[in-house]
């Protein structure tokens, strides 16, 4: 499944014959979808996450900079590491070889206070394509 809410996957659920394993979902600090994490988790429906850099927008936001900072880490690895310890599994897109080592590299842990803050981050509007922004065609 690809962007389904709790009433799809329900659906899904209740009409289906095959139970779904996965929910694609767009996932990263400033948009965390919280309560539909905690439904799939608990339908044991894996969240792929992707664009857990959340369009590229969030390597201007200086909080996020100094927090990577904070952990020897870019903002990249920071945002990736984020949304590993909710649970999901990350998918950032990156056609450069060094980006994606350097993306692999996430062996750290963010305190539980740096998690909050990154969930409650101020999400960017990003005008009419606010609900899926990495269609922005930024």
């Amino acid at each position: 499944m690809s962007n389904f809410e709790q009433p799809d996957v329900e659906n899904i659920l209740s009409g289906g014959t095959v139970s779904p394993h996965v929910n694609q979902l767009l996932v990263h600090a400033g948009n965390t979808p919280a309560e539909l994490l905690a439904y799939c988790k608990d339908k044991n429906i894996l969240v792929q996450a992707y664009s857990p850099i959340g369009h590229g927008e969030i390597l201007d936001t200086p909080v996020v900079a100094a927090m990577a900072a904070k952990y020897g880490v870019s903002v990249p690895q920071l945002c990736i590491r984020y949304t590993l310890q909710l649970g999901t599994v990350s998918l950032p897109k990156t056609a450069n070889p060094d980006h994606m080592r350097s993306n692999a590299q996430v062996d750290f842990v963010i305190s539980d206070a740096d998690m909050d803050a990154l969930r409650n981050l101020h999400a960017r509007d990003y005008g009419n394509s606010s609900v899926f922004p990495v269609y922005s065609g930024k």
